[in-house]
């Protein structure tokens, strides 16, 4: 039986795919030269659920066909609108470059690749969305791109979060990167970045 493609997978991409992706990604740079910095995508991007839209426009900026992405709540919807927006394909959480999840605790440290000695870029970014990316529990931020020591208030993320990042940090230079959304808005946490509770 030949397989049926969702034509709403046609929607909801970057207008212009080139200069879309080299917006997002500059956008992306910028947010993980600088851990904890708010960055805002403005509506560059419809994917369906559960992606946010910083999610989706994330994706579509560093996905391509040799890109598998985990979805943990994941959908055909979703899986055809990446495999024709970037080319990406759907995979299991052992397989995945990017792996969006509802909540990053240390039970992904056992579940997604952590890179190696010799290639630690051979690790798993995780995408997150909270419930706010501006305000509720407070955190210090300290390491590479910060000077001193820079807040950052997060609601909706697991009790464990601090010791996930601890158990992760101790990885290095192997380990999870990851990224906090909220809607349209992004912030990024390298695996080099210490998280401390205030």
């Amino acid at each position: 039986m030949p397989y049926a493609i969702d034509t709403q997978s046609f929607e909801g991409g970057f207008a212009d795919p080139v200069f879309g992706a080299q917006a997002v990604f500059s956008k992306l740079l910028s947010a993980t030269s600088r851990p904890g910095t708010v960055i805002d995508f403005p509506e560059c991007c419809r994917p369906p659920e559960p992606l946010s839209l910083a999610q989706g426009a994330l994706l579509l900026a560093l996905c391509d066909d040799d890109t598998p992405v985990y979805i943990e709540r994941s959908s055909k919807a979703v899986i055809d609108w990446l495999a024709f927006q970037a080319g990406a394909r759907g995979c299991s959480p052992e397989e995945a470059h990017f792996a969006v999840v509802e909540a990053p605790g240390r039970d992904w440290l056992k579940r997604l690749p952590l890179g190696t000695l010799a290639y630690p870029d051979r690790s798993a970014a995780i995408l997150c969305e909270v419930v706010d990316i501006e305000a509720g529990d407070r955190f210090s931020l300290t390491g590479p791109g910060i000077d001193g020591t820079a807040p950052m208030s997060v609601s909706g993320l697991p009790n464990d979060f601090v010791e996930f990042r601890k158990a992760n940090r101790g990885l290095f230079p192997c380990g999870l990167d990851l990224f906090l959304t909220c809607g349209s808005r992004l912030l990024a946490l390298p695996r080099s970045t210490i998280v401390t509770e205030v």
